[in-house]
């Protein structure tokens, strides 16, 4: 891979850039700057970033349909309006626990929701990953310090999710009506090097695309877990990968400069950028959800 496969999708620097997520339907790209409240936008084809402040952390949004989406918040999951932009709260998520937020989120093939809670200093253990579907919630796994990489294959029938303060990506057999675990997690990968697993995307091939925060790039690893390709990016913390693009042919990346050193944001002027990486993958458009 080389430098030239990497552009800069929008120049608006988030602090902690994350949850990015394609809508084919308006050609939009969504993502959020978690710690400030900020819901980005960007129609490809046009230079302009929209920023909504949202009043509250926010790290992830799924379609629900052509006129609202769901917005994953530190209180809940809220049903967003998408021409007036108000909110509604549809589901509350540990709302009363002011310690936690939300983090990392995915919708599986069938319409469910899986995502993640975590301590906002990342206290250990104090997240956990749900289950939401059809007005149903439900808790998967406790215990976890930094839920990330939250993705399912394209049939339904596998689900991954990894603790990064763990060090670990988790897959385990997946119902595809229903998208709720079957059977307990394995171990898919484990990291290497001085970086971590952060979010990722599965591919129509099963390839698992993931972002390694603290390590500049973007790793692709087979269903059976092996390491095939790596992506540099220009940033030492890239967060999340999306699959954009109206064929889902090429990768959104989110990134951070939270707790960068001054010096090390000197030497990384695009930290917190969102990037446009030109590869020939075969992604998967994300399916709506079913609230």
């Amino acid at each position: 891979m080389t430098a030239d496969l990497v552009s800069v999708l929008s120049d608006h620097a988030c602090e902690l850039g994350e949850g990015p997520s394609y809508d084919p339907v308006s050609d939009t790209l969504y993502w959020f700057d978690i710690v400030n409240g900020l819901l980005l936008e960007k129609r490809f084809g046009e230079d302009l970033t929209m920023t909504t402040q949202l009043g509250q952390m926010a790290s992830a949004q799924a379609t629900i349909d052509g006129e609202r989406q769901l917005i994953l918040t530190e209180t809940g999951l809220h049903v967003r309006d998408r021409t007036t932009g108000r909110m509604a709260l549809h589901t509350a998520v540990e709302a009363s626990n002011i310690a936690t937020r939300s983090n990392d989120a995915r919708v599986h093939p069938c319409g469910a929701l899986w995502f993640g809670t975590m301590g906002k200093q990342a206290e250990a253990g104090a997240g956990r990953v749900y289950w939401f579907f059809r007005g149903e919630l439900r808790e998967l796994y406790a215990g976890i310090s930094i839920p990330n990489s939250i993705a399912f294959s394209a049939d339904g029938t596998v689900a991954y999710y990894a603790d990064t303060a763990v060090g670990r990506i988790m897959r385990v057999a997946c119902n595809a009506r229903t998208g709720m675990p079957e059977g307990e997690p394995k171990v898919f990968a484990e990291s290497q090097g001085e970086g971590s697993f952060d979010g990722s995307v599965v591919d129509a091939d099963g390839t698992l695309w993931n972002a390694r925060w603290g390590e500049g790039r973007v790793a692709a690893y087979t269903p059976d877990g092996k390491l095939v390709r790596s992506v540099p990016l220009p940033v030492s913390q890239p967060s999340c990968p999306a699959f954009v693009g109206k064929h889902a042919d090429r990768l959104a990346v989110t990134s951070a400069w939270i707790d960068l050193s001054d010096e090390a944001r000197h030497a990384q002027p695009d930290a917190g950028r969102t990037f446009l990486v030109d590869l020939p993958v075969k992604g998967r458009l994300e399916p709506d959800l079913l609230i």
